[in-house]
Protein backbone atom coordinates (compact mmCIF):
# COMPACT_ATOMS: atom_id res chain seq x y z
CA UNK A 1 0.00 0.00 0.00
CA UNK A 2 2.85 2.69 0.92
CA UNK A 3 4.36 1.45 -2.13
CA UNK A 4 1.21 2.27 -4.31
CA UNK A 5 0.61 5.40 -2.27
CA UNK A 6 4.72 6.69 -3.19
CA UNK A 7 3.81 6.01 -6.61
CA UNK A 8 0.46 7.81 -6.65
CA UNK A 9 2.10 10.63 -5.14
CA UNK A 10 4.88 11.09 -7.20
CA UNK A 11 2.67 10.91 -10.59
CA UNK A 12 0.47 13.21 -8.84
CA UNK A 13 3.56 15.44 -8.38
CA UNK A 14 4.31 14.80 -12.08
CA UNK A 15 1.04 16.12 -13.29
CA UNK A 16 1.12 19.25 -11.27
CA UNK A 17 4.75 19.88 -12.76
CA UNK A 18 3.59 19.23 -16.33
CA UNK A 19 0.59 21.12 -16.22
CA UNK A 20 1.89 25.12 -16.87
CA UNK A 21 3.79 22.99 -19.61
CA UNK A 22 0.58 20.99 -21.03
CA UNK A 23 -1.51 24.48 -20.67
CA UNK A 24 1.49 26.91 -22.57
CA UNK A 25 1.54 23.55 -25.28
CA UNK A 26 -2.47 24.16 -25.57
CA UNK A 27 -2.42 28.05 -25.70
CA UNK A 28 0.56 27.68 -28.44
CA UNK A 29 -2.34 25.42 -30.35
CA UNK A 30 -5.02 27.71 -29.84
CA UNK A 31 -3.37 30.46 -30.37
CA UNK A 32 -3.96 33.06 -33.09
CA UNK A 33 -6.93 30.76 -34.36
CA UNK A 34 -9.58 32.89 -36.56
CA UNK A 35 -12.56 31.91 -38.88
CA UNK A 36 -13.13 28.34 -38.97
CA UNK A 37 -9.45 27.68 -37.57
CA UNK A 38 -11.03 28.41 -34.36
CA UNK A 39 -14.02 25.76 -34.62
CA UNK A 40 -13.56 23.39 -31.35
CA UNK A 41 -10.44 25.15 -30.00
CA UNK A 42 -11.98 26.63 -26.55
CA UNK A 43 -14.17 25.16 -23.79
CA UNK A 44 -17.35 27.05 -22.53
CA UNK A 45 -15.59 26.98 -19.05
CA UNK A 46 -13.06 29.21 -21.03
CA UNK A 47 -15.49 32.02 -21.02
CA UNK A 48 -17.79 34.06 -18.18
CA UNK A 49 -21.17 33.52 -18.75
CA UNK A 50 -22.94 38.05 -19.09
CA UNK A 51 -24.73 37.38 -15.66
CA UNK A 52 -21.34 37.44 -14.05
CA UNK A 53 -20.03 40.33 -15.92
CA UNK A 54 -23.23 42.10 -15.12
CA UNK A 55 -22.25 41.99 -11.45
CA UNK A 56 -20.26 44.85 -11.58
CA UNK A 57 -20.87 46.43 -15.07
CA UNK A 58 -24.75 47.06 -14.22
CA UNK A 59 -25.77 49.85 -16.87
CA UNK A 60 -23.65 48.06 -19.75
CA UNK A 61 -25.29 44.70 -19.24
CA UNK A 62 -28.84 46.21 -19.01
CA UNK A 63 -28.53 48.06 -22.23
CA UNK A 64 -26.64 44.42 -23.51
CA UNK A 65 -29.93 42.70 -22.82
CA UNK A 66 -32.52 44.82 -24.99
CA UNK A 67 -29.77 44.72 -27.67
CA UNK A 68 -29.74 42.22 -30.89
CA UNK A 69 -26.28 41.27 -29.43
CA UNK A 70 -27.71 39.26 -26.91
CA UNK A 71 -30.51 37.45 -29.29
CA UNK A 72 -28.11 36.79 -31.84
CA UNK A 73 -28.79 32.74 -31.29
CA UNK A 74 -32.46 33.14 -29.92
CA UNK A 75 -34.29 35.68 -31.57
CA UNK A 76 -37.31 33.87 -33.22
CA UNK A 77 -36.08 34.61 -36.87
CA UNK A 78 -32.67 33.53 -36.39
CA UNK A 79 -33.63 30.36 -34.65
CA UNK A 80 -36.28 29.43 -37.65
CA UNK A 81 -33.74 30.23 -40.39
CA UNK A 82 -30.75 28.65 -38.97
CA UNK A 83 -32.75 25.14 -37.76
CA UNK A 84 -35.50 25.22 -40.51
CA UNK A 85 -33.28 26.16 -43.81
CA UNK A 86 -29.34 26.21 -42.88
CA UNK A 87 -29.06 23.17 -40.66
CA UNK A 88 -30.97 20.83 -43.11
CA UNK A 89 -29.65 22.35 -46.45
CA UNK A 90 -26.02 21.91 -44.97
CA UNK A 91 -26.69 18.20 -44.72
CA UNK A 92 -28.31 17.77 -47.94
CA UNK A 93 -25.67 20.22 -49.92
CA UNK A 94 -21.37 19.68 -49.76
CA UNK A 95 -21.28 22.77 -51.17
CA UNK A 96 -23.14 24.81 -48.20
CA UNK A 97 -21.94 22.10 -45.20
CA UNK A 98 -20.01 24.88 -43.86
CA UNK A 99 -22.69 27.19 -42.22
CA UNK A 100 -23.69 24.15 -39.91
CA UNK A 101 -20.58 25.53 -38.02
CA UNK A 102 -20.25 28.82 -39.53
CA UNK A 103 -23.81 30.39 -38.75
CA UNK A 104 -22.56 30.10 -34.72
CA UNK A 105 -19.11 31.65 -35.35
CA UNK A 106 -21.26 35.16 -35.52
CA UNK A 107 -24.63 33.84 -33.58
CA UNK A 108 -23.20 32.11 -30.91
CA UNK A 109 -19.21 32.30 -30.85
CA UNK A 110 -18.55 30.77 -27.59
CA UNK A 111 -20.65 27.41 -29.02
CA UNK A 112 -18.71 27.59 -31.87
CA UNK A 113 -15.27 28.27 -30.21
CA UNK A 114 -16.46 24.81 -27.92
CA UNK A 115 -17.42 22.96 -30.65
CA UNK A 116 -20.94 21.99 -29.80
CA UNK A 117 -22.18 21.73 -33.23
CA UNK A 118 -25.02 22.33 -33.62
CA UNK A 119 -26.31 23.80 -31.26
CA UNK A 120 -29.52 22.81 -29.53
CA UNK A 121 -32.45 24.82 -29.67
CA UNK A 122 -33.36 28.25 -27.88
CA UNK A 123 -35.66 25.78 -25.61
CA UNK A 124 -32.87 23.76 -24.43
CA UNK A 125 -31.44 26.72 -22.54
CA UNK A 126 -27.88 26.07 -23.28
CA UNK A 127 -24.88 28.33 -23.67
CA UNK A 128 -26.02 28.88 -26.96
CA UNK A 129 -28.18 31.16 -25.99
CA UNK A 130 -26.29 33.61 -25.05
CA UNK A 131 -25.43 34.70 -28.60
CA UNK A 132 -22.50 37.79 -29.09
CA UNK A 133 -21.41 37.11 -24.67
CA UNK A 134 -20.09 40.28 -23.36
CA UNK A 135 -16.52 38.13 -22.51
CA UNK A 136 -16.23 36.85 -26.36
CA UNK A 137 -15.69 40.43 -27.22
CA UNK A 138 -13.86 41.59 -24.77
CA UNK A 139 -11.42 38.65 -25.28
CA UNK A 140 -11.03 39.21 -28.85
CA UNK A 141 -6.96 40.55 -29.75
CA UNK A 142 -7.44 41.27 -33.13
CA UNK A 143 -8.81 39.84 -36.38
CA UNK A 144 -6.85 37.08 -38.66
CA UNK A 145 -6.09 39.47 -42.10
CA UNK A 146 -7.58 42.04 -43.89
CA UNK A 147 -10.46 42.18 -44.71
CA UNK A 148 -12.41 41.64 -42.01
CA UNK A 149 -14.84 39.20 -42.75
CA UNK A 150 -16.76 35.46 -41.83
CA UNK A 151 -16.07 35.67 -38.32
CA UNK A 152 -12.02 36.27 -38.65
CA UNK A 153 -11.84 37.82 -35.05
CA UNK A 154 -9.36 36.14 -32.72
CA UNK A 155 -9.99 35.27 -29.28
CA UNK A 156 -7.96 35.34 -26.61
CA UNK A 157 -9.94 33.83 -23.01
CA UNK A 158 -8.88 34.79 -19.65
CA UNK A 159 -8.36 36.95 -16.72
CA UNK A 160 -7.45 39.39 -19.29
CA UNK A 161 -9.89 41.35 -20.95
CA UNK A 162 -9.64 43.78 -24.00
CA UNK A 163 -10.99 47.51 -23.81
CA UNK A 164 -10.59 50.86 -24.99
CA UNK A 165 -9.44 52.19 -21.59
CA UNK A 166 -5.54 52.44 -20.46
CA UNK A 167 -4.68 52.00 -17.04
CA UNK A 168 -8.08 50.36 -15.49
CA UNK A 169 -8.35 48.18 -12.60
CA UNK A 170 -10.97 46.00 -11.65
CA UNK A 171 -11.19 43.56 -8.42
CA UNK A 172 -11.66 40.21 -10.51
CA UNK A 173 -9.93 40.91 -13.82
CA UNK A 174 -7.07 42.36 -15.55
CA UNK A 175 -8.03 44.64 -18.12
CA UNK A 176 -6.01 45.62 -21.37
CA UNK A 177 -6.13 48.50 -23.59
CA UNK A 178 -6.91 47.20 -26.99
CA UNK A 179 -7.11 49.97 -29.85
CA UNK A 180 -8.59 47.36 -32.39
CA UNK A 181 -11.80 47.49 -30.34
CA UNK A 182 -12.52 51.59 -31.27
CA UNK A 183 -12.65 50.16 -35.15
CA UNK A 184 -14.88 49.81 -37.71
CA UNK A 185 -12.42 46.41 -38.59
CA UNK A 186 -13.41 44.79 -35.00
CA UNK A 187 -17.22 44.71 -36.17
CA UNK A 188 -16.44 44.06 -39.86
CA UNK A 189 -15.41 40.38 -38.48
CA UNK A 190 -19.19 39.81 -38.21
CA UNK A 191 -20.46 42.19 -40.14
CA UNK A 192 -18.95 41.27 -43.32
CA UNK A 193 -20.15 37.85 -45.09
CA UNK A 194 -18.93 35.64 -48.04
CA UNK A 195 -20.56 33.16 -49.43
CA UNK A 196 -19.33 29.53 -49.89
CA UNK A 197 -19.21 31.50 -53.65
CA UNK A 198 -17.53 33.72 -52.87
CA UNK A 199 -19.90 36.63 -53.17
CA UNK A 200 -20.00 39.60 -50.91
CA UNK A 201 -23.14 39.05 -48.99
CA UNK A 202 -22.83 41.07 -45.81
CA UNK A 203 -20.47 43.96 -46.49
CA UNK A 204 -21.68 46.70 -44.00
CA UNK A 205 -18.21 47.56 -42.85
CA UNK A 206 -16.80 47.34 -46.66
CA UNK A 207 -19.99 49.76 -47.24
CA UNK A 208 -18.89 52.31 -44.51
CA UNK A 209 -15.22 52.31 -45.33
CA UNK A 210 -16.04 53.02 -49.16
CA UNK A 211 -18.61 55.98 -48.02
CA UNK A 212 -17.88 59.53 -46.78
CA UNK A 213 -18.29 58.04 -42.87
CA UNK A 214 -15.75 56.18 -43.07
CA UNK A 215 -12.91 58.67 -44.94
CA UNK A 216 -14.40 61.26 -41.87
CA UNK A 217 -13.19 58.49 -39.37
CA UNK A 218 -16.94 58.07 -38.12
CA UNK A 219 -17.08 54.45 -36.79
CA UNK A 220 -19.64 51.80 -36.36
CA UNK A 221 -19.25 52.97 -32.84
CA UNK A 222 -20.14 56.60 -32.83
CA UNK A 223 -23.71 55.42 -34.22
CA UNK A 224 -24.05 52.07 -32.68
CA UNK A 225 -22.53 52.73 -29.18
CA UNK A 226 -22.54 56.24 -28.42
CA UNK A 227 -20.30 57.98 -25.52
CA UNK A 228 -22.02 59.74 -22.49
CA UNK A 229 -21.11 60.10 -19.19
CA UNK A 230 -21.24 57.76 -16.95
CA UNK A 231 -19.38 54.48 -15.01
CA UNK A 232 -18.57 51.42 -16.53
CA UNK A 233 -18.72 49.02 -13.30
CA UNK A 234 -20.23 50.31 -10.23
CA UNK A 235 -17.10 50.88 -8.46
CA UNK A 236 -15.42 52.37 -11.33
CA UNK A 237 -15.21 56.25 -11.64
CA UNK A 238 -17.37 58.68 -13.87
CA UNK A 239 -16.08 59.30 -17.51
CA UNK A 240 -17.64 61.88 -19.59
CA UNK A 241 -17.42 59.45 -22.69
CA UNK A 242 -18.58 56.04 -21.78
CA UNK A 243 -19.12 53.45 -24.49
CA UNK A 244 -23.05 53.17 -24.03
CA UNK A 245 -23.98 49.22 -25.18
CA UNK A 246 -27.04 49.89 -27.42
CA UNK A 247 -26.09 48.33 -30.59
CA UNK A 248 -29.41 49.81 -31.69
CA UNK A 249 -29.76 48.95 -35.78
CA UNK A 250 -32.84 48.07 -37.63
CA UNK A 251 -34.62 46.44 -34.97
CA UNK A 252 -34.71 49.98 -33.30
CA UNK A 253 -37.53 52.53 -34.35
CA UNK A 254 -35.55 55.17 -33.06
CA UNK A 255 -32.94 54.33 -35.73
CA UNK A 256 -35.39 53.66 -38.51
CA UNK A 257 -37.08 56.96 -38.08
CA UNK A 258 -35.81 59.46 -40.96
CA UNK A 259 -33.00 56.66 -41.89
CA UNK A 260 -34.43 57.30 -45.31
CA UNK A 261 -35.91 61.00 -46.34
CA UNK A 262 -38.08 61.92 -48.66
CA UNK A 263 -39.58 64.99 -50.14
CA UNK A 264 -41.84 65.24 -53.43
CA UNK A 265 -43.07 68.30 -55.50
CA UNK A 266 -45.16 68.53 -58.37
CA UNK A 267 -43.33 69.53 -62.15
CA UNK A 268 -46.38 72.18 -62.16
CA UNK A 269 -48.71 73.43 -59.67
CA UNK A 270 -51.53 73.96 -61.83
CA UNK A 271 -52.65 71.86 -64.30
CA UNK A 272 -55.65 71.57 -67.01
CA UNK A 273 -57.96 69.27 -66.99
CA UNK A 274 -56.83 66.10 -68.94
CA UNK A 275 -53.35 66.92 -68.64
CA UNK A 276 -50.16 64.36 -67.67
CA UNK A 277 -49.21 65.14 -64.28
CA UNK A 278 -45.43 64.47 -63.00
CA UNK A 279 -44.34 64.27 -59.55
CA UNK A 280 -40.81 63.92 -58.26
CA UNK A 281 -39.97 62.15 -54.86
CA UNK A 282 -36.18 62.77 -53.84
CA UNK A 283 -35.45 59.82 -51.22
CA UNK A 284 -31.85 60.40 -49.39
CA UNK A 285 -29.79 58.23 -46.84
CA UNK A 286 -28.76 61.39 -44.69
CA UNK A 287 -28.73 59.21 -41.51
CA UNK A 288 -26.76 55.93 -42.05
CA UNK A 289 -22.71 55.25 -42.70
CA UNK A 290 -23.50 52.35 -44.79
CA UNK A 291 -25.88 51.45 -47.59
CA UNK A 292 -29.99 51.03 -46.67
CA UNK A 293 -31.08 48.52 -46.37
CA UNK A 294 -27.29 46.60 -45.35
CA UNK A 295 -26.79 43.40 -43.59
CA UNK A 296 -28.48 40.54 -45.20
CA UNK A 297 -29.89 42.58 -47.90
CA UNK A 298 -31.31 39.61 -49.55
CA UNK A 299 -34.46 39.54 -47.34
CA UNK A 300 -35.19 43.24 -46.26
CA UNK A 301 -37.06 45.51 -48.29
CA UNK A 302 -37.10 49.15 -48.45
CA UNK A 303 -39.54 50.83 -51.01
CA UNK A 304 -41.02 54.14 -51.99
CA UNK A 305 -44.95 54.75 -52.18
CA UNK A 306 -46.48 57.58 -53.85
CA UNK A 307 -50.41 58.42 -54.16
CA UNK A 308 -52.49 61.32 -54.87
CA UNK A 309 -56.21 62.41 -53.51
CA UNK A 310 -58.35 64.04 -55.74
CA UNK A 311 -60.88 66.63 -54.90
CA UNK A 312 -63.57 64.56 -54.71
CA UNK A 313 -61.28 62.00 -52.16
CA UNK A 314 -60.85 59.47 -54.41
CA UNK A 315 -57.18 57.74 -54.47
CA UNK A 316 -54.91 57.21 -56.72
CA UNK A 317 -51.88 54.86 -56.47
CA UNK A 318 -48.68 56.29 -58.62
CA UNK A 319 -46.77 53.91 -60.75
CA UNK A 320 -42.58 54.78 -60.61
CA UNK A 321 -41.12 55.94 -64.11
CA UNK A 322 -38.41 53.59 -65.46
CA UNK A 323 -35.61 54.59 -66.30
CA UNK A 324 -34.25 51.66 -68.18
CA UNK A 325 -30.81 50.15 -66.15
CA UNK A 326 -30.48 46.37 -66.11
CA UNK A 327 -31.81 44.45 -63.45
CA UNK A 328 -34.59 47.41 -63.17
CA UNK A 329 -37.35 44.50 -62.93
CA UNK A 330 -36.49 43.58 -59.74
CA UNK A 331 -36.63 47.41 -57.98
CA UNK A 332 -40.46 47.93 -59.41
CA UNK A 333 -42.76 45.75 -57.28
CA UNK A 334 -44.95 43.46 -59.40
CA UNK A 335 -47.46 40.87 -57.32
CA UNK A 336 -47.20 38.87 -60.07
CA UNK A 337 -43.36 37.78 -59.92
CA UNK A 338 -42.40 34.56 -57.77
CA UNK A 339 -39.08 34.24 -56.13
CA UNK A 340 -37.27 32.23 -53.45
CA UNK A 341 -38.00 28.38 -55.08
CA UNK A 342 -34.92 27.40 -53.70
CA UNK A 343 -36.75 26.82 -50.49
CA UNK A 344 -38.79 24.01 -51.86
CA UNK A 345 -34.87 22.26 -52.31
CA UNK A 346 -34.06 23.49 -48.89
CA UNK A 347 -37.37 22.09 -47.44
CA UNK A 348 -37.79 19.06 -49.35
CA UNK A 349 -41.63 20.27 -50.82
CA UNK A 350 -41.76 19.13 -54.36
CA UNK A 351 -42.78 21.19 -57.14
CA UNK A 352 -42.38 24.37 -54.96
CA UNK A 353 -43.42 27.08 -57.05
CA UNK A 354 -42.69 29.89 -55.11
CA UNK A 355 -43.47 32.67 -52.82
CA UNK A 356 -44.73 36.28 -53.95
CA UNK A 357 -41.00 37.90 -54.86
CA UNK A 358 -42.40 41.58 -53.31
CA UNK A 359 -44.61 40.16 -50.31
CA UNK A 360 -47.19 43.52 -49.92
CA UNK A 361 -45.89 46.36 -51.79
CA UNK A 362 -47.90 47.60 -53.68
CA UNK A 363 -47.58 47.12 -57.17
CA UNK A 364 -45.13 50.32 -59.04
CA UNK A 365 -43.71 51.20 -56.02
CA UNK A 366 -40.01 51.39 -56.29
CA UNK A 367 -38.10 49.09 -54.17
CA UNK A 368 -33.88 49.98 -53.15
CA UNK A 369 -32.79 46.54 -53.27
CA UNK A 370 -30.01 44.45 -54.08
CA UNK A 371 -31.09 40.69 -55.69
CA UNK A 372 -29.59 37.35 -54.63
CA UNK A 373 -29.43 34.50 -56.97
CA UNK A 374 -28.54 30.92 -56.55
CA UNK A 375 -26.78 29.02 -58.65
CA UNK A 376 -29.54 28.41 -60.87
CA UNK A 377 -30.19 31.89 -61.15
CA UNK A 378 -33.11 32.07 -58.85
CA UNK A 379 -33.56 35.07 -56.37
CA UNK A 380 -33.22 33.76 -52.82
CA UNK A 381 -33.50 34.65 -49.54
CA UNK A 382 -30.26 32.25 -48.54
CA UNK A 383 -27.58 34.05 -47.75
CA UNK A 384 -25.05 30.75 -47.49
CA UNK A 385 -27.09 29.84 -51.14
CA UNK A 386 -25.89 32.87 -52.82
CA UNK A 387 -23.81 32.78 -55.99
CA UNK A 388 -24.25 35.88 -57.79
CA UNK A 389 -25.96 39.73 -56.85
CA UNK A 390 -27.65 41.63 -59.21
CA UNK A 391 -27.79 44.97 -59.94
CA UNK A 392 -27.36 47.01 -56.22
CA UNK A 393 -30.21 49.77 -56.13
CA UNK A 394 -29.81 50.61 -52.18
CA UNK A 395 -29.33 54.01 -51.14
CA UNK A 396 -25.09 54.75 -50.23
CA UNK A 397 -24.43 57.18 -47.55
CA UNK A 398 -25.33 60.84 -47.92
CA UNK A 399 -26.81 59.63 -51.38
CA UNK A 400 -29.85 61.41 -52.72
CA UNK A 401 -32.03 59.33 -55.71
CA UNK A 402 -34.70 60.92 -57.48
CA UNK A 403 -38.02 58.75 -58.24
CA UNK A 404 -40.34 60.08 -61.14
CA UNK A 405 -43.93 59.64 -61.45
CA UNK A 406 -46.56 60.63 -64.80
CA UNK A 407 -50.09 60.11 -64.04
CA UNK A 408 -52.49 60.73 -66.69
CA UNK A 409 -55.93 60.30 -65.21
CA UNK A 410 -59.05 60.82 -66.69
CA UNK A 411 -62.14 63.03 -65.24
CA UNK A 412 -59.77 64.40 -62.61
CA UNK A 413 -62.42 66.93 -60.74
CA UNK A 414 -60.81 70.52 -60.39
CA UNK A 415 -59.79 71.33 -57.55
CA UNK A 416 -56.78 70.89 -54.63
CA UNK A 417 -54.75 67.07 -55.85
CA UNK A 418 -52.61 66.12 -52.44
CA UNK A 419 -49.74 63.79 -53.25
CA UNK A 420 -48.03 62.07 -50.21
CA UNK A 421 -44.81 59.92 -50.90
CA UNK A 422 -44.08 57.29 -47.90
CA UNK A 423 -41.11 55.15 -47.37
CA UNK A 424 -41.40 51.74 -45.98
CA UNK A 425 -39.08 48.98 -44.21
CA UNK A 426 -39.63 46.02 -43.94
CA UNK A 427 -37.31 43.39 -42.02
CA UNK A 428 -37.94 40.09 -44.10
CA UNK A 429 -39.99 39.67 -47.08
CA UNK A 430 -43.59 38.99 -45.92
CA UNK A 431 -44.36 36.08 -48.03
CA UNK A 432 -41.08 34.41 -46.29
CA UNK A 433 -42.15 35.00 -43.02
CA UNK A 434 -45.97 33.98 -43.64
CA UNK A 435 -44.29 30.39 -45.21
CA UNK A 436 -41.88 29.94 -42.34
CA UNK A 437 -44.57 31.38 -39.71
CA UNK A 438 -42.40 33.54 -38.16
CA UNK A 439 -43.85 36.24 -35.90
CA UNK A 440 -45.59 38.94 -37.15
CA UNK A 441 -43.65 41.63 -35.38
CA UNK A 442 -40.37 40.56 -37.21
CA UNK A 443 -41.80 41.86 -40.86
CA UNK A 444 -44.73 44.48 -39.88
CA UNK A 445 -44.05 47.50 -42.80
CA UNK A 446 -42.56 50.41 -40.43
CA UNK A 447 -43.36 53.91 -41.77
CA UNK A 448 -39.71 55.57 -42.05
CA UNK A 449 -40.54 58.75 -43.49
CA UNK A 450 -43.19 60.80 -45.17
CA UNK A 451 -44.07 63.73 -47.24
CA UNK A 452 -47.00 65.78 -48.78
CA UNK A 453 -47.39 68.12 -51.07
CA UNK A 454 -50.71 69.93 -53.54
CA UNK A 455 -51.17 70.86 -57.11
CA UNK A 456 -54.47 72.78 -58.76
CA UNK A 457 -56.67 70.90 -61.61
CA UNK A 458 -58.02 73.90 -62.69
CA UNK A 459 -61.94 74.17 -63.59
Amino acid sequence: MCTLRRAASAAAALALALAPAVLAAERRETAGKAGDAALGTRRYSDYEKPQACAGCHVDIAREYEQAMMSQAFTHRWDEIEYFELALPHAEKIEKVKGVKAGCNGCHAPVTFLAGDIPPKRVAAGTRANEGVSCDLCHTIVDRGGDPSVNYNWISEPGKTKQGTRRDLKSPYHETRENPFLRTAEFCGTCHNEKSPWGVWVKSTQLEWREGPHGRAGIVCQDCHMPRAPGRSARMGETHPDVRQHLFHGAHDAGKLAGVAEVRVHPEAREVEPGDPIRVTAVVVNAKAGHKIPTGSAEERVLWLHVEAKDASGKVWPLRVDRKGFAGEEYTIADPKALAYQDLGDIQGIPGFRGLPRDGPVPAGDRIFRMPYFDEQGRMTIAQWNTASLGTDYRIAPLQAVTETFTWSPRDLPAGTVTVTATVWYSRLVSSVAEHLKVPAEEYAPVLVSSHTTTLTVLP
